[in-house]
Formats: C-alpha cells, sequence, structure tokens
C-alpha cells in the first residue's frame, strides 16, 4: 500500500463521494491512516457504523475534527459557510481543509472567510459519481481513471497542495490544478447544464397528461432514459450546485438556449446541413472521451 499523506482524515458529511473515499482508505490504502466520519443526521451516522467503512463516527462536526490533520467537506455547498463557522475554532493547527464540492468560486467565497491563519485550504473536486447517494452508495474505485480538480487560492501552502493531490492520485484519480472560475464556467457546461436539461426534460415528461405520461415511461428510448439516470441525482446537493454556480450556469443556458433556437429552426425550414453538421459535431465530441477513457 502507498504511504498515507494524512495521518487523521476527518469526513463531513459522507454520501456517495465521503464513503468511496473511506473506502478505498480501507481496501486501497494512502489515503489517511485514520478515517473519522460525521452527517447531519443520526439515521445516517447509524449506517455509517453499521457498514463499518470508517474507523469513528462522531455526532458533531467538532468531535470530528478534533485532531485530524486533513478535513473535507462533503455536505452540499448550500450547507459549507454554515459547517465552516462550526469547524474553524477545532481545525488543528497546520492542518488541511479542503472539499469535493462541484462549485469552486462559491466554497471560497463561503469557507475561506472562517479557515484560521494556522490552517491551510485546498478546495477539490474530484470528477466523479453516480447517479445515488448516499453512504451505502459508495465503492472503492470509484474514482479510478476519473480527474480531480484543485482550486487552491493565491498564497495557498504548496505542501498542503502537494498532500491532497496526493490524496486523490492514490485513490486513482488524475490531478489537476485550475483558477476557481475558469473551473466553475467550464463545469457549468460539462455537468450543470447537463443536470439542469435533464431535470427539466423529465418535468416535460412529468407534466403530461396521464395517458402520454405512460406511453412516454412504457416506450421510453435509450435517450430519455440517459435522461431519467441524470435526473434521479441528489436533488439538495444540485439545487445547491444551481444556486451557487447561477452566472456561469446562466451564461451557458442561455447559449444552449441559442443553439437550441437554431437547431429548432433548422428542423421547421428543413435545413439538413446544420442537422447534420450538428450530429457530426456531437459524435465527434463523444469519439474524443472515448479515446480519453473519459466515457
Amino acid at each position: 500500500m502507498p504511504d498515507a499523506p494524512f495521518r487523521r482524515l476527518a469526513l463531513i458529511g459522507i454520501g456517495l463521494i465521503g464513503s468511496s473515499l473511506a473506502r478505498a482508505a480501507k481496501e486501497k490504502g494512502g489515503i489517511a491512516d485514520e478515517v473519522v466520519a460525521t452527517a447531519r443526521s443520526a439515521a445516517t451516522r447509524d449506517t455509517v457504523r453499521r457498514l463499518g467503512i470508517v474507523d469513528r463516527v462522531e455526532d458533531t462536526a467538532a468531535a470530528a475534527v478534533a485532531g485530524a490533520d486533513c478535513v473535507m467537506l462533503c455536505a452540499p455547498v448550500g450547507a459549507f459557510a454554515d459547517i465552516a463557522a462550526a469547524i474553524a475554532p477545532h481545525l488543528a493547527r497546520d492542518a488541511v481543509l479542503t472539499d469535493v464540492g462541484s462549485t469552486k468560486g462559491s466554497v471560497i467565497r463561503d469557507v475561506g472567510p472562517y479557515v484560521p491563519d494556522h490552517a491551510h485550504f485546498v478546495p477539490g473536486h474530484p470528477i466523479a459519481g453516480t447517479e445515488h447517494s448516499g453512504p451505502e452508495a459508495g465503492f472503492a474505485t470509484l474514482f479510478e481513471g476519473r480527474y480531480a480538480i484543485l482550486t487552491p487560492p493565491p498564497g495557498t501552502d504548496e505542501a498542503a497542495v502537494a498532500k491532497v493531490a496526493t490524496l486523490w492520485r492514490n485513490a486513482g484519480s488524475m490531478v489537476e490544478i485550475m483558477e476557481p472560475q475558469h473551473h466553475d464556467k467550464v463545469f457549468a457546461i460539462v455537468s450543470h447544464l447537463p443536470h439542469l436539461i435533464a431535470f427539466t426534460i423529465c418535468g416535460t415528461a412529468d407534466d403530461l397528461e396521464e395517458e402520454s405520461r405512460q406511453a412516454v415511461l412504457r416506450f421510453a428510448a435509450s435517450g430519455f432514459r440517459d435522461f431519467t439516470r441524470i435526473a434521479a441525482s441528489d436533488p439538495e446537493m444540485w439545487r445547491d450546485v444551481f444556486l451557487n454556480n447561477r452566472e456561469a450556469l446562466l451564461e451557458m443556458a442561455q447559449r444552449f438556449t441559442e443553439d437550441m433556437t437554431a437547431m429548432a429552426r433548422a428542423v421547421r425550414w428543413g435545413d439538413a446541413s446544420y442537422i447534420e453538421d450538428k450530429i457530426a459535431r456531437g459524435r465527434r465530441i463523444r469519439r474524443r472521451l472515448i479515446e480519453l477513457r473519459q466515457a
């Protein structure tokens, strides 16, 4: 097993991502010598205890972070400010505070002001997941072959960044450093907008009159089934993502709306060459994803 960059990792929130990292720590090593976890609900904490995927479960975030040299926020990003305020007085000297949220500008905005001078702040985003949520949904190989993005603010301790990078590499990820605003714009188009579209399409289908709705469900083709898989994602998490990456998401939604209008116009007026070009470009993107082993 590779050497672990941290002695004790505290997971604040333990859904799909946190529980997968906890499992990787046990099965693969190279994450932390000890993993402690807490969760907002007693039911979730009891589930984690029953699963036995961490070394210790604490009832409060303050107790979980005590003595930890790495603290990872795995809750919905909308809760980060309150969590940061609660744990800040209890962070150990030279502790590294990181996260797994899929918005980074808001995390720096909400968490940064609470980070004490004696701790280090390294925001992160593992690009891995499924439509399932909760601690029972995790698996140790979730991060293998996937990217983990780190967005450290200017002046962040380089050794702290290196430790977080090592954690994710040992979990199986490829690590990239990115500027927070650039991250949020990129993921507005590759992640957040597709989820917004999927939720909307499924909502449109659900609003159809009963007879049509039943036909949609009975005869759903693979394209619609793919949308329902995405739309099965955690509502609280994605609500917070949309609201906390609002500007970038709205910009991409506007661009998509304009492109969708142009495509509808091409269908209306029989512009076959325009339609074919759009389809061919989609095929090229798919082939490129497969070549990069990100499909």
